[in-house]
C-alpha cells in the first residue's frame, strides 16, 4: 500500500508521543524511588524523637497530579487534541454509528483462518465494529471471530450493543463435504436452523445482527424455502435484519423481495468491471431501501488504484489509493468491506469511516465522476 508521507508524519508524531509520555513516567518513577530511598536512608539515621513524613505526592509534577500527563501533553493543546481523537476511536460504537446514517466500514473475516482471532482482535482495536463472516469453515473461521470481537469487547470495555454481527448461511454447494456445520442428511430448512445456531454458539452472542444468504439458491422456490426460516428467526428475536449476497440477477432480487414478507435489507456482491459494477442492481438496491455492500472493492480493481491519476488524487486528499477507493464508495452511499491484515492499514481505514462518520465531506460530484472513469463505471 503506498502511505502518503503526511499520513506516514501523522503515525510517526504519535508513536513520538507515546515514547515522550513513556520517558516522562519513567523518569519521573526513578526519581519518586531515588527520593524514597534517601528518606529511608535519613529516617534510619535520625534520632527517635525526629518524626519524618514523606509523600509520594511531594515529588510528583502538577501535571502528573492532574491525571498522569505530562504538561506538553494537556488537553488545551495539540497534543491533547490527539489524544482525545484515540479516547473516541476507543468508544466507538456501531449503535452510535448506525443513529448517524452515515457511512461506515466493515470488516471482511475471510480466508483468515487460524489467525481470524488475532485480526479481529486488532480490527476491534483499531475502530473496527462491524463485522461480516460466515458460517461456512471452508473458507470462514467464524468460531475465531467470536473470540476475537468478544476478547477485545472485555478488554475494552465495550457491550454487545458496541457491534454488529453479520454471517451467512451457506448451501451445502458452498461447503466443504467432510466439515459442514450442519447434518448433510437434514431437510434445507433444518440446515438453515442448524447453521444459525452454529452461528450464534460460535459468535458467542444471543443474537445476530444481520443474517444474509450466502447465495441464491438453484431456484427461487428453494431461495424464498431458506428466507422463510430466516424469517423465523427474526421473528424469535434472534435476528434482527435480512440480506443476500452474490445476487447478480437483477430478477432474482426482485422475486426474492416481491415473495419475501420480511424484505431483504441488504445485498453484499463484489464491486468490479465484470459486473458492470452492479449499476443495474444499485439502482434497484436505491428503489427498494435495501443496503449495498461492496467486496473485493481493491482487489477487482487494482489496475484503476495503480493508475497516476488515481494515485494523484489520493496525495492531493492525503489518504492511501485504497482509502480513496473506500471514500469514493462510502461517497456514493455504500458499505465497502475491508479484509486487510496490517495493523497501520486498519488504522487508515477507521480513520477515513471516522471522517465521514464526523460528516466530512471528502470527495464533491466532479471527483467522484472523475474517479468513476477511472474505475470504467459508464
Amino acid at each position: 500500500m503506498v502511505v502518503p508521507s503526511s499520513a506516514k508524519s501523522r503515525r510517526k508524531r504519535h508513536r513520538n508521543r507515546n515514547t515522550d509520555i513513556l520517558a516522562v513516567i519513567t523518569v519521573t518513577a526513578i526519581a519518586v524511588g531515588a527520593a524514597w530511598l534517601v528518606a529511608s536512608s535519613f529516617i534510619s539515621q535520625s534520632s527517635s524523637t525526629s518524626e519524618v513524613k514523606i509523600q509520594l505526592d511531594d515529588f510528583a509534577s502538577p501535571s502528573m497530579e492532574a491525571g498522569g500527563v505530562p504538561d506538553d501533553a494537556s488537553e488545551e493543546g495539540i497534543e491533547g487534541q490527539d489524544m482525545a481523537e484515540l479516547d473516541g476511536v476507543m468508544h466507538l460504537s456501531a449503535k452510535t454509528m448506525l443513529a448517524t446514517k452515515r457511512p461506515y466500514l466493515m470488516y471482511g473475516t475471510a480466508w483468515k483462518k487460524d489467525d481470524t482471532a488475532d485480526l479481529v482482535f486488532q480490527a476491534v482495536h483499531a475502530g473496527f465494529r462491524f463485522i461480516d463472516t460466515a458460517c461456512q469453515p471452508k473458507h470462514y473461521n467464524e468460531a475465531g471471530v467470536g473470540y476475537g470481537w468478544k476478547t477485545a469487547a472485555e478488554t475494552m470495555g465495550l457491550s454487545r450493543e458496541d457491534f454488529f454481527l453479520q454471517t451467512k448461511f451457506t448451501a451445502v454447494g458452498g461447503q466443504d463435504p467432510n466439515n459442514l456445520p450442519y447434518m448433510a442428511d437434514a431437510s434445507l430448512e433444518d440446515q438453515v436452523r442448524q447453521s444459525v445456531h452454529t452461528s450464534l454458539r460460535n459468535l458467542q452472542t444471543d443474537y445476530i445482527d444481520s443474517l444474509v444468504l450466502h447465495s441464491p439458491m438453484e431456484t427461487m422456490d428453494l431461495t424464498l424455502r431458506v428466507w422463510t426460516v430466516f424469517e423465523e428467526f427474526v421473528q424469535e428475536g434472534k435476528v434482527n435484519q435480512l440480506g443476500i449476497s452474490n445476487c447478480y440477477k437483477p430478477t432474482d432480487l426482485k422475486q426474492l423481495h416481491q415473495g419475501a414478507k420480511i424484505k431483504p435489507t441488504i445485498l453484499q456482491n463484489r464491486f468490479y468491471k465484470d459486473s458492470n459494477f452492479d449499476i443495474e442492481l444499485r439502482g434497484i438496491c436505491k428503489s427498494l431501501g435495501i443496503q449495498y455492500q461492496s467486496f473485493w472493492t481493491l482487489s477487482g480493481n487494482r489496475k484503476a488504484l495503480a493508475s497516476s491519476d488515481w494515485i494523484a488524487m489520493a496525495q492531493e486528499k492525503e489518504l492511501t489509493p485504497q482509502t480513496l477507493m473506500y471514500a469514493f464508495i462510502m461517497t456514493l452511499g455504500y458499505t465497502p468491506l475491508s479484509g486487510t491484515k496490517d495493523a497501520s492499514h486498519m488504522e487508515d481505514d477507521v480513520d477515513i469511516m471516522v471522517r465521514f462518520q464526523h460528516g466530512e465531506k471528502i470527495l464533491n460530484e466532479e471527483e467522484v465522476n472523475r474517479l468513476s472513469s477511472l474505475l470504467g463505471i459508464r
